[in-house]
């Protein structure tokens, strides 16, 4: 078969070609205008290379490991002062090359996690029986019910308070306000509430029976009383955790924790109530890391007055951080290699040099400068990778914080 006229035939010398011709752009980046220099103006050959493969360095001509021809390496132009390295500019609109100024700006960014919903931990009533007595009716009541304040949960007798209520009624009615006084506290003494005390009054009649209800609304927790059981003094009865506010627990990676702080604002997302916005605070973000997620978390306090978010719910958290003002670029123009951050200098006279900066904050694909670049100054925000290989295989120094702008 003819590989010539077979449609995978052709498709493999196209291929074929076109590496060729992307390779021969590369390697003209720092071709001058000019007629190529001889050997001995430039100097003797210190190796062989491919811009392309810029790690790799050869003692004599021959391909690559991409199958290019290699470059002569001249000891002349490991001369270089810092100048930087010139591109083609040709080679620039056919790599899609972009250069862009740093300006001036400030830059607002917004943290996005997701969030449970967890009752108020600071938000919970322990019922107990201010005094020990048996439980005559248990009102129907399970733990997760939803009840208001001063719900009833059950009605206890006291024997103990029938005694003391009639010993008080009797002297009252003597009218000896000491002995009425003193009554009257071991009232008190024997748990009774104030409410109750002057309902006896006002009744003039023995209630032995007291009913207990819910000091706040909320969700029953746990319920530990049923009818006829005998109560100590100071058992639970039950427990219930409100619902006025709840806590919204959302993961912040670890790396990002540290520019949170606390009654820093938020605002929360549900699917259960798609378009509408609850708003809240952060009011602590806890010393604990998870260890298997690296992330910390961060309780936000959010109002639940109409009792519509319930704990268990997932909600997404938007975290408005503080805006921050600076020299700002774009941020596939910084190239970090794990040991320092740079960005590529377009230069005047069709010339590139790396320069080293320091960086901030970073977001909607923008980035703060804190220090290395001036305003004004181009980078170039695509293609500057191949610029820095051939920068580097030239020996021209990064630019460092603080230098010239030469």
């Amino acid at each position: 078969m003819n590989v010539f006229n077979s449609p995978r035939g052709r498709v493999a010398i196209l291929a074929v070609v076109a590496s060729g011709a992307i390779g021969f752009g590369v390697a003209r980046w720092t071709a001058p205008d000019a007629p190529p220099a001889t050997t001995a103006e430039r100097g003797r050959i210190l190796y062989w290379y491919d811009p392309m493969v810029p790690n790799e360095r050869h003692d004599g001509p021959g391909l690559s490991s991409m199958g290019m021809t290699l470059r002569p390496k001249y000891a002349s132009e490991g001369n270089n002062t810092g100048l930087g390295v010139t591109v083609d500019p040709s080679a620039m609109q056919n790599l899609g090359m972009r250069v862009v100024a740093a300006r001036l700006g400030t830059l607002t960014s917004a943290l996005n996690v997701t969030g449970v919903v967890d009752f108020n931990q600071r938000d919970v009533a322990i019922v107990q029986s201010r005094a020990g007595g048996f439980v005559e009716r248990v009102y129907a009541r399970a733990p997760g019910d939803v009840v208001g304040a001063g719900s009833p949960i059950a009605d206890i007798l006291v024997p103990e308070w029938g005694g003391a209520q009639t010993e008080y009624l009797a002297v009252r009615r003597v009218g000896d306000r000491a002995l009425t006084a003193a009554s009257r506290q071991r009232l008190r003494l024997l748990g009774m509430s104030e409410g109750q005390v002057s309902r006896v009054e006002r009744g003039g009649r023995v209630r032995a029976i007291t009913t207990i209800t819910a000091p706040i609304g909320g969700v029953i927790q746990s319920l530990d009383v049923r009818r006829g059981m005998t109560l100590a003094a100071g058992q639970t009865l039950a427990q219930i955790s409100g619902l006025s506010t709840v806590w919204l627990n959302a993961a912040v990676p670890e790396a990002l924790a540290g520019r949170l702080q606390s009654r820093q604002s938020a605002t929360a997302e549900f699917a259960t109530f798609p378009g509408e916005k609850f708003f809240g605070r952060v009011i602590a973000v806890l010393p604990t890391a998870q260890a298997d997620s690296r992330t910390l978390t961060l309780r936000i306090e959010l109002r639940n007055d109409s009792g519509r978010l319930r704990p268990g719910m997932f909600a997404t958290v938007h975290l408005n951080e503080a805006t921050q003002g600076g020299l700002l670029v774009p941020s596939e123009a910084v190239i970090r290699t794990g040991k320092r951050t740079l960005v590529m200098l377009a230069q005047k006279g069709g010339r590139y040099r790396s320069a080293e900066v320091r960086t901030g904050q970073e977001a909607d694909g923008q980035t703060v400068i804190l220090a290395g670049l001036a305003e004004g100054e181009k980078v170039v925000a695509s293609g500057q990778f191949l610029i820095d290989s051939e920068a580097s295989l030239s020996d021209v120094p990064a630019r460092p914080i603080g230098g010239d702008a030469r």
